[in-house]
């Protein structure tokens, strides 16, 4: 059966013949394989049919007492939803899966939190370093779904309940070993209808795989009802939580946390994280208001060329954005204004591991690649932001009077970007540029 899609073959081979991803077949037990001979069109029972405008109780999203979980979630956990989370090893989930619960106990709701990767004792060990040993969390440690099913159905179901994690869940109706791609998906199953009929909030952490997605059949993302990463570097103090899907809310929200000896802290202003550090102007540095869903949040990126000999070939190095983007604007820059990297190793860096998908990245990355070639700092007080075309030109960005807004706040004086942009942000000069060029000719003749 293959994990990415679900679809099965007779015998195993490198790549699914239907989703066409290579290695992804893993044997599963004959019994639980879907025979398409079964019919299925009598026996059930009828089902009955609602209306949209039909009359409904709404549902009450209960806080889970960190303003950052609630923001990524979209407002707070959703009675009877599925929550998977995934993250490397070490990032945290469990810390922060734990101090949730800590909250909503202490705020008068019942908590069920059931561990299967550590003992009873080492959970109450971590809590008691969180500051959350008198919170009045039900601790198990157990890995069978029917008994963690059964005991929860002789009393009343809990507002929250926490599996950490899925893969070491086991159900004795299905044959394999725990982590297998039949336990994991009917183990799920049987949690999430748990979660659906008594409206419990579900929260699965998940293990993910070396290039960052969540292991397991890719069925498990589809069965639940948000999928969230917990990101970050662990050399670094701060991680963002990230919805990659959510049935509730938006997608492109983020909770952003540091991690302090105490657990994880809540950061109201991430720009003041990501911009630490910067007293000196230096060249190849320049400051970018990015945002994420509606949260400006300004990272400073920086770049290093160096020269080589002739005949040496030249290494482009990337941390935090699109390698593929990367060489596009050293096109562009060579073509459209005649610099010269040809013989250089660039280096790019989003500092503090933040990592950068917004297109308006383009002006800012431009702009500390020609400072660094220059060899001329840019104005310590200046932000860029806009997308670069394949001409050269600048083309405008969503929310450029928000980028600028949370610059001005910051005490930013001077942006960069767009001409199309309307800032309304007083005490910021806005100074509109319609070609790449016209960044090239800025910078150099920079005092």
């Amino acid at each position: 059966m293959c994990q990415a899609c679900g679809s099965v073959t007779h015998r195993w081979q490198g790549q699914c013949p239907d989703c066409a991803e290579w290695n992804t077949l893993a044997e599963d037990a004959p019994a639980t394989v879907f025979s398409l001979k079964h019919d299925l069109s009598s026996g059930g029972r009828a089902i009955t049919f609602e209306a949209l405008d039909a009359p409904s109780d709404p549902l009450v999203r209960l806080p889970s007492g960190l303003a950052e979980f609630d923001r990524a979630l979209g407002g707070g956990l959703v009675p009877g939803s599925a929550i998977l989370m995934g993250g490397d090893p070490g990032i945290g989930k469990s810390t922060l899966l734990l101090q949730t619960a800590g909250a909503v106990a202490r705020a008068g709701a019942s908590v069920v939190y059931v561990s299967g990767e550590e003992a009873a004792g080492q959970v109450r060990m971590r809590a008691g370093r969180l500051g959350l040993a008198d919170a009045p969390i039900k601790l198990a440690a157990a890995t069978g779904v029917r008994d963690i099913l059964t005991t929860l159905g002789q009393g009343a179901p809990p507002a929250l309940l926490i599996i950490d994690s899925i893969q070491t869940m086991h159900s004795d109706t299905i044959e394999g070993a725990p982590g297998t791609v039949s336990q994991v998906r009917g183990c799920a199953f049987e949690l999430i209808r748990y979660a659906k009929e008594n409206g419990v909030a579900l929260v699965l952490v998940g293990h993910v795989t070396k290039d960052g997605s969540i292991a397991g059949p890719r069925v498990l993302e589809h069965m639940v009802d948000v999928v969230m990463s917990f990101e970050g570097e662990r050399s670094h103090q701060y991680r963002i939580l990230r919805a990659l899907k959510n049935r509730f809310g938006a997608i492109d929200e983020i909770g952003v946390f540091a991690m302090a000896g105490a657990g994880l802290e809540e950061v109201a202003n991430p720009s003041l994280l990501f911009l630490s550090g910067r007293e000196e102007p230096l060249a190849g540095s320049a400051v970018f208001p990015a945002l994420e869903g509606t949260r400006p949040v300004l990272v400073e990126i920086q770049a290093l060329i160096v020269k080589l000999q002739s005949g040496a070939t030249p290494r482009r190095a990337v941390v935090g954005w699109d390698s593929g983007r990367l060489a596009m604007l050293l096109a562009v820059l060579e073509s459209r204004c005649g610099l010269n990297f040809s013989s250089a190793e660039v280096y790019l860096n989003v500092a503090g591991g933040y990592r950068l998908s917004d297109p308006a990245a383009d002006l800012a990355v431009a702009a500390a690649l020609v400072s660094a070639l220059a060899d001329k700092p840019l104005a310590t007080h200046a932000v860029w932001f806009g997308e670069v075309s394949l001409a050269g030109e600048i083309r405008p960005v969503a929310h450029a009077g928000l980028r600028l807004r949370e610059a001005a706040k910051l005490g930013f004086g001077m942006g960069y970007g767009p001409v199309e942009a309307e800032p309304d942000s007083p005490g910021l000069n806005y100074r509109g540029l319609r070609r790449l060029a016209n960044l090239v000719d800025r910078v150099v003749a920079e005092e």
